[in-house]
């Protein structure tokens, strides 16, 4: 009885906070990852978040983590779960110190609720960031041809989806990188502040798609080396990826200030900083969409789709490069935020993502499209883009946000062949 009363308390919990919020499910479903038909699931007690997640809807929801965790202890029956998490983000310079400072350097015990060596074992290429960014690995400066080239050896990583060697690679990256910094002077200073803004980007970037809170610090501090670089791309890249920390919590106009900001100090007129100015606009127009402003997403991304035309292919970028190809996805992805899926259809069929630059590229659009055909309800679909996917970047698909789209779609009233074996095969459900 005690079991299912804390299993009834969970999702009782939720409801009522919900309610007290005045947050629809897909409100609360869009602050956290989720679905509206998930989070019915969690407050029905059929699907449980993990012990992150759950301080991440605690925050989305305005309550203490406590509560929450009170009602998720380890006496609970075994349930369906997804581990899906929401990095939190805040709009008030103020508060966003405090998380930094506060929540995160508890994040690796307190949130995560496990050590790193266990952390890291249970797959997850992002564990134990939070510990090593308040504690960077020592190191020695290095030569700056050397650690340009060790960057460049991680971007590769992270471009062909190679996750867990980034995250292995990483600490002794931003180490070096932090203390080649601190011994050069002049304009050697400057350039080792753009690798080391750049080491921190991919920290970011690998954090965010993990869903942990670690890239709140990251994309602080890269931010932060890449203004002192005094160098426009990096500045760019970074304030790119602290925009998406800012949008993931809600703080959608925020995001698109930043961006918009920045994006009108780049100079349009040299390839370069033009290609990171339409990666810019492409994650305004996105966030933009994220806060259900229809005409400012489809304005942005007619913006960028007009800049492209006339830029050629650009490369060195972290996620996001200036083309054709890229603009179709995001506005897949937009007009899926925007609640209008079957208008990607047409783009979707004209887009050939096997020409995409990298498997973490051609992931990307088959998740986009994944979700598009998952919204108009097409199961098979669905599955088919998700197998994709694992093609392409069998890493990708272990995300929190895939693993909760599979479960989703497992749970849904069609069934598709193949899809339970796929469901245990990338983790979104126990063997």
């Amino acid at each position: 009885m005690g079991q299912t009363m804390e299993s009834e308390d969970f999702g009782a919990v939720i409801r009522g906070a919900r309610g007290s919020a005045r947050l629809t499910q897909a409100q609360l479903g869009t602050r956290c990852g989720y679905s509206a038909s998930a989070i019915s699931r969690i407050e029905s007690n059929k699907l449980r978040p993990d012990c992150s997640a759950v301080v991440r809807m605690a925050e989305a929801l305005g309550i203490p983590p406590e509560r929450l965790r009170g009602s998720a202890g380890p006496n609970r029956p075994a349930v369906a779960t997804v581990a899906v998490g929401w990095p939190m983000d805040e709009e008030d310079a103020v508060r966003r110190r405090e998380l930094l400072t506060g929540a995160l350097a508890a994040g690796a015990t307190s949130i995560v609720g496990v050590g790193t060596a266990s952390a890291a074992a249970s797959g997850r290429p992002a564990a134990g960031l939070e510990d090593v960014l308040f504690r960077l690995p020592a190191a020695e400066p290095v030569p700056l041809s050397l650690l340009t080239t060790r960057t460049a050896l991680a971007r590769r990583a992270f471009r062909a989806a190679r996750y867990t060697d980034l995250g292995h690679t990483l600490p002794g990256l931003l180490g070096a990188a932090e203390a080649t910094r601190d011994a050069a002077t002049g304009r050697a200073r400057q350039h080792a502040s753009a690798v080391l803004a750049r080491a921190y980007v991919l920290t970011a970037e690998l954090a965010a798609k993990q869903h942990s809170e670690a890239a709140w610090v990251a994309a602080d501090r890269a931010l932060s080396a890449a203004r002192a670089s005094g160098t426009p791309v990096p500045v760019g890249e970074a304030s790119r990826v602290l925009a998406i920390t800012m949008r993931r919590s809600g703080r959608w106009a925020s995001a698109v200030h930043l961006l918009t900001r920045e994006a009108a100090d780049l100079d349009s007129g040299e390839e370069r900083t033009a290609a990171v100015r339409a990666t810019l606009l492409l994650t305004a127009a996105y966030s933009a969409a994220s806060g259900g402003n229809r005409s400012a997403a489809l304005a942005l991304l007619d913006e960028v789709e007009g800049d492209v035309e006339r830029l050629p292919e650009v490369s060195g970028l972290f996620t996001v490069e200036a083309t054709r190809a890229q603009v179709d996805v995001y506005r897949i992805g937009v007009l899926n935020v925007l609640g209008t899926p079957d208008e990607g259809v047409r783009i979707a069929a004209g887009l050939n993502i096997g020409f995409m630059s990298s498997p973490e590229r051609r992931a990307r659009a088959w998740t986009d499209t994944a979700r598009m055909w998952h919204a108009l309800g097409d199961g098979r679909r669905t599955f088919a883009a998700l197998r994709h996917v694992e093609q392409e970047a069998p890493q990708e698909v272990r995300r929190p946000a895939l693993r909760a789209l599979t479960s989703d779609l497992l749970y849904g009233p069609a069934r598709v062949d193949g899809l339970r074996e796929f469901a245990v095969r990338t983790g979104a459900l126990a063997a």
